[in-house]
């Protein structure tokens, strides 16, 4: 049975550092860098240049990698370097359990708003199952834009209807959070389960016991 003690109506979610270990980030890059003997610095002074526009779904994974890694000749393939990449994400299954519970229980929407580029996205879905609790993808490269621009966050609100007082943001980036309350958002700061779970408590999100 839907219960409806709290005035929250939707959960807006990141998915890297939530549910998800981050798709492509600094520690993942030097792996890859490490195992594919890559000089590092410069691997990661490109990617600060050109992955904006990978993640605003302004350019395709190949391009990025085209400019991030084969510029040169590679005594690798394309399609060795993209499946390291995905290699790279790993759940949090207590964070997934906790978030789907508390939508089933509360009958929550919920939406994604995560910085991503689109290959690693589609991935990242479809190997972890996260339509089986989030019902809309707010992605960054599908939107065309990357927080903090408030543009992502209002068109999530949009495309559910709701109002920001009606809305808890979850994000493991303060910065995030910040830009998130500017907007009239609830939100919570993700740092572990636990204190997630005491933040949704607060909010009168309380998952029955199993």
């Amino acid at each position: 049975m839907i219960q409806d003690s709290s005035p929250i109506k939707a959960l807006l979610l990141d998915i890297g550092g939530i549910f998800l270990t981050n798709g492509w980030d600094r520690g993942s890059r030097k792996a890859a860098a490490d195992h594919f003997n890559i000089n590092f610095e410069e691997m990661n002074e490109r990617h600060r240049i050109i992955f904006d526009a990978y993640e605003s779904g302004k350019s395709t994974l190949d391009e990025y990698l085209n400019l991030l890694v084969f510029y040169e000749s590679r005594p690798f393939t394309p399609q060795d370097f993209k499946s390291f990449m995905m290699g790279q994400s790993q759940p949090y299954l207590d964070m997934i359990s906790l978030v789907a519970q508390l939508k089933q229980q509360y009958g929550l929407q919920t939406i994604a708003v995560n910085n991503e580029g689109k290959e690693i996205n589609e991935y990242r879905i479809k190997q972890y199952n996260l339509k089986s609790f989030i019902d809309v993808f707010a992605s960054s490269c599908i939107i065309q834009a990357r927080k903090p621009d408030k543009s992502i966050y209002t068109t999530a609100l949009d495309l559910l209807q709701i109002k920001p007082k009606e809305a808890i943001y979850l994000d493991d980036r303060l910065v995030f959070i910040q830009a998130a309350q500017q907007l009239g958002i609830n939100t919570i700061h993700h740092i572990n389960t636990e204190t997630t779970r005491s933040a949704f408590n607060a909010f009168g999100l309380r998952p029955e016991a199993v």
